[in-house]
């Protein structure tokens, strides 16, 4: 089976590309490129293999939360090449392809993720291991102002930019983080292994039918904030 996976949803453009057990990747971290360099980073793969879109299985897009703009770049190709080839799209948290890389590069068993999400405030969310050792979601993901983070489990350890971004928050935990990865953007070869087996279970949707994870609802304005 052949699939592609993209995630724009940050800082990073990231593609990966899987035909059989093979995967090849490119993850380019500037600001600001993604629409230019974004489908020849996708041809520059798929030629590697020498496929087409049409060859692919499925495309699995990092569907954020992040970027407003690199969200939606992401979205709008994924859609057009679903659309064209007649394929569907898997969205995969990009809070989630995070925390995979932690799990698949740590012995850690919970991870807090956060991005900026700007205006003072970060998109974030919490996981643990599962048994197939992909992360499981606490809760709900969210956005919280910087300084009310609030960690679940003890030996959480938090990875994402918007602990960089936001190196006061660190203050807001209720509980105590051990360790703080560098692993801070989302990136396209983590994306198959949660998108894989999604597709397979039969969670690839219509490319009409995506509804980008932005959660703030109008990105010009700041959010009502729920709290308790």
């Amino acid at each position: 089976m052949n699939f592609l996976a993209l995630d724009t949803s940050s800082n990073a453009c990231s593609v990966a590309v899987q035909a059989g057990d093979r995967i090849v990747n490119k993850h380019v971290v500037e600001a600001r490129v993604h629409t230019r360099i974004l489908m020849p980073m996708i041809s520059e793969l798929l030629e590697e293999f020498q496929l087409s879109v049409a060859d692919l299985d499925a495309v699995i897009l990092g569907n954020g939360p992040g970027s407003f703009i690199g969200v939606r770049i992401g979205a709008s190709v994924a859609q057009g090449l679903c659309f064209g080839a007649g394929l569907k799209i898997v969205p995969i948290s990009s809070l989630a392809v995070v925390a995979a890389e932690v799990f698949a590069s740590s012995s850690t068993n919970y991870v807090a993720i956060a991005q900026d999400a700007r205006m003072g405030e970060l998109y974030f969310a919490q996981y643990e291991r599962g048994t197939d050792g992909a992360p499981e979601l606490i809760g709900s993901e969210k956005i919280v102002a910087a300084d009310e983070t609030q960690i679940i489990h003890m030996s959480t350890v938090i990875a994402g930019g918007g602990w960089d971004r936001h190196p006061n928050s660190l203050t807001g935990f209720t509980g105590t983080a051990t360790k703080k990865l560098t692993i801070s953007v989302p990136d396209a070869r983590f994306l198959l292994p949660l998108g894989v087996p999604a597709y397979l279970n039969g969670k690839g949707i219509e490319a009409g039918e995506l509804q980008p994870a932005y959660l703030r609802t109008k990105v010009a304005e700041k959010p009502s904030m729920k709290r308790g």
